[in-house]
């Protein structure tokens, strides 16, 4: 049956619109993109079709462009939609975290992050640069890697930071093909840097690990040296 079959309140654009976006389902937020499905699918029954075949909607999104097409009932345009309405998001966010108002909210900051980092196909690492107020001044991948390591020059991300007056920081890196668990290299890199930022008065707030399916804050689960 197609959706213009389907009971009105049953249809995921008319639900959203009665009763909010946060009443739909990951499949049903997705349908709304894809806007049409193909000759056996449903948009919605597409929707759960990709859904399942990457395992979630942030799997999805994250996914390589390749693996994406490779899917029945996706093409230039659909996948075209999936990423503008991920950048979007990221648009969205970039704009709150500016504001400076949302940084007490680590989920945000970490949404924001899995939005940058999750589709890098090699270890990135990058800087958010940070005012007084904790508003978000600018963000940037300085370094990258490749699948398992990524090195860092700490005096280039001091540089970097004087260079955009920031009196606080958020450093983040990615791990494209495992969990967001730190390794002995991460808890090294972050006490060391957390040091030398002391040293010019500039404020480590935070490490984040974007991982394959996860992400991790340093600060949230008080891990050393925070």
């Amino acid at each position: 049956m197609a959706i213009k079959d389907w009971h009105e309140d049953d249809r995921p654009r008319e639900k959203l619109l009665k009763l909010g976006a946060a009443s739909l389902s990951d499949a049903e937020i997705l349908a709304i993109f894809l806007r049409t499905g193909t000759a056996k699918l449903s948009a919605i029954d597409l929707a759960r079709h990709l859904i399942e075949q990457f395992g979630s909607l942030s799997n999805l999104l994250a996914a390589p462009k390749d693996h994406v097409l490779a899917c029945h009932g996706i093409g230039i345009a659909k996948y075209a939609q999936i990423m503008a309405s991920l950048e979007m998001g990221v648009r969205y966010l970039d704009g709150q975290l500016k504001s400076g108002q949302h940084f007490a909210e680590s989920s945000m900051v970490k949404d924001y992050l899995r939005a940058k980092l999750a589709r890098e196909p090699r270890e990135v690492f990058a800087v958010m640069c940070l005012d007084d107020a904790l508003g978000l001044i600018h963000f940037e991948v300085l370094f990258t890697g490749g699948i398992s390591s990524c090195s860092v020059c700490i005096k280039h991300v001091l540089r970097h930071a004087i260079s955009h007056s920031a009196s606080q920081l958020i450093v983040a890196h990615n791990h494209p093909k495992t969990s967001a668990h730190p390794s002995d290299a991460d808890d090294h890199l972050t006490h060391q840097l957390k040091a030398a930022c002391e040293l010019i008065d500039l404020t480590l707030l935070d490490h984040i690990i974007v991982g394959c399916g996860d992400v991790l804050s340093y600060k949230e689960l008080n891990r050393a040296p925070f």
